[in-house]
């Protein structure tokens, strides 16, 4: 884990420290016969030393079937949510191998209401400063979290060259550099914000994967692409790129979370603030041809590519500290403070240059935002669509 995931927030740090101590080896959520499987929690700093493989149970375009238990107070778990208890900080407090040379032109960024972003290629509403880097960095280990400790899901074995596109603070890719030494790892993102200090087989590129794909046909073994929703500006046309550039028998994998608020139970009311906030996102987003919702069809544009051996799995990331079983809860904690971090970089921009919405009404609606996150009567949470597919040998 990089040093900014670790100094995310003192939220974040104080649940680091104390909260994986707590957390069971084993889940006890409730489950159908599609369930995932049991994740194990990962120690912090996150380290992977496997290779992950398929989940044997993953079915095509699985939604997840299993209801997360709520905490009700009772029983071995009560001391996580009891007053004074480790988590209870989270809802009381508003927080939230060298490089290719670069110019200084793809550095010139732009600012917008003292938030800082991209400057080279398609404009990206979310900033890319040092306060949004910590929240990826820390979203990253939701998703490791959730996975139980994979950066994939595909079965991908030895591979020699692996691609992560929209890469990001490059986290991903410098894990899967350190679980693959011998393959080369390249990652690419519009902003060069990845780190100097890499393994030595990572190498970095200021690229837009709205533009056409420069890499060599038929060059890679595994591609990863996760969270690029509100960034594609053609979906079918990214994934038919991933395939030209795959080697024949090469593995594809998108990881993408829902732009939702979803609760089993109904404790979020449609009318609340949140709901609100995910479909103003949505719409924003559609006006200037991207979308939040590619997950339902990639497995769809998959197979228009070419793809086969096509799996999709949906799996749940609760947001608070709701849950009863310990890793449920200790994801919901990291994701809580996730969502509180990303509220900011995720409003700002969309709502005052996209949607018209004055400044002042807006840093109201962030903290009214916050503040619902907070809810410990909301039981909700997001999903996470994993989608993985093989080019024909």
């Amino acid at each position: 884990m990089s040093t900014k995931e670790q100094g995310s927030s003192a939220e974040a740090e104080k649940v680091v420290s104390e909260t994986t101590e707590k957390a069971g080896a084993s889940q006890a959520v409730e489950t159908s016969a599609q369930q995932p499987p049991v994740p194990v929690p990962v120690p912090v700093p996150v380290t992977v030393t496997e290779v992950a493989t398929a989940i044997p149970s993953l079915q095509t375009a699985a939604e997840p079937t299993y209801t997360i238990a709520i905490d009700d107070g009772e029983g071995p778990q009560t001391d996580y949510t009891s007053s004074g208890s480790d988590y209870d900080s989270l809802y009381g407090s508003d927080s939230g191998s060298a490089t290719t040379s670069l110019t200084e032109s793809v550095k010139n960024y732009k600012y917008h209401n003292g938030r800082r972003y991209n400057a080279y290629g398609t404009q990206y509403f979310i900033p890319n400063d040092d306060v949004q880097q910590e929240q990826l960095d820390l979203f990253h280990h939701v998703f490791l979290l959730r996975l139980g400790g994979k950066l994939f899901l595909a079965p991908i074995e030895e591979p020699q060259k692996i691609m992560d596109v929209g890469t990001g603070t490059g986290i991903w890719a410098i894990q899967i550099a350190e679980d693959f030494p011998e393959a080369a790892v390249m990652g690419n993102d519009v902003s060069p914000i990845q780190p100097n200090w890499v393994p030595p087989n990572v190498a970095f590129e200021v690229d837009d994967f709205n533009e056409p794909w420069l890499q060599t046909p038929g060059s890679y073994d595994f591609i990863h692409s996760r969270d690029c929703h509100a960034a594609v500006s053609n979906w079918p046309d990214f994934v038919r790129n991933a395939f030209h550039v795959l080697k024949p028998g090469g593995w594809y994998e998108s990881q993408e979370h829902t732009v939702e608020i979803t609760a089993d139970d109904g404790s979020v009311p449609e009318d609340n603030i949140l709901k609100d906030w995910v479909r103003d996102l949505s719409d924003a987003f559609e006006r200037i041809g991207k979308t939040c919702h590619a997950h339902p069809h990639i497995d769809k544009w998959m197979e228009e590519a070419g793809f086969v051996n096509i799996k999709k799995q949906y799996f749940k990331l609760p947001i608070g500290t709701w849950p009863k079983d310990p890793l449920e809860k200790e994801i919901g904690a990291f994701n809580l403070v996730n969502m509180l971090d990303a509220t900011e970089g995720f409003t700002n921009a969309v709502y005052t240059r996209v949607l018209g919405r004055d400044n002042e009404v807006v840093a109201q609606t962030i903290k009214d935002i916050r503040k619902n996150l907070k809810n410990k009567n909301f039981h909700m949470y997001f999903r996470f669509c994993v989608t993985y597919g093989q080019k024909p040998e």
